[in-house]
């Protein structure tokens, strides 16, 4: 059961290096992550959550259930009318590649030792599987 858990997770994911190397291509990354489709509801509770996506730290949106909402970035109110899913990916998984001034941290590209937490080394912020759920329910959130 282990082995057939491990074949999986490893048939889902695109490996960290891989998904910034093509995310470091332009203003897109055309290509999801995974083989499966991301699902909007568990990327909103990714999204919103303070133990895993961490997004509303910086950001704030429509979430009326969530409080202490960040301000540092643009609020994600309408991201999917702003942005195509390739658009948002590019930017989940290293805001840099698009803009190196960008404040938002690499979330699916492993980050240098250097100023990153015993925890974390070696490790993405999100899963591949984690990117392409956050892209679902932000291709979610449209202007009127």
């Amino acid at each position: 059961m282990i082995f057939a858990a491990l074949a999986m997770a490893a048939a889902l994911a695109v490996s960290p290096a891989s998904a910034a190397s093509a995310a470091e291509t332009g203003d897109t990354m055309e290509q999801p992550l995974t083989k499966f489709p991301g699902d909007a509801k568990r990327g909103r509770e990714i999204v919103a959550s303070r133990q895993t996506g961490l997004c509303l730290l910086c950001h704030s949106g429509p979430f009326p259930d969530a409080h202490l909402q960040g301000n540092l970035a643009s609020n994600l109110a309408g991201t999917g009318s702003r942005w195509s899913a390739a658009q948002l990916r590019a930017r989940i998984v290293d805001a840099r590649s698009v803009n190196p001034d960008s404040l938002m941290p690499a979330m699916h590209k492993i980050q240098a030792d250097a100023g990153v937490s015993r925890a974390w080394r070696g490790k993405p912020v999100l899963d591949a599987q984690q990117v392409e759920d956050v892209v679902a329910f932000l291709q979610t959130l449209r202007e009127p």
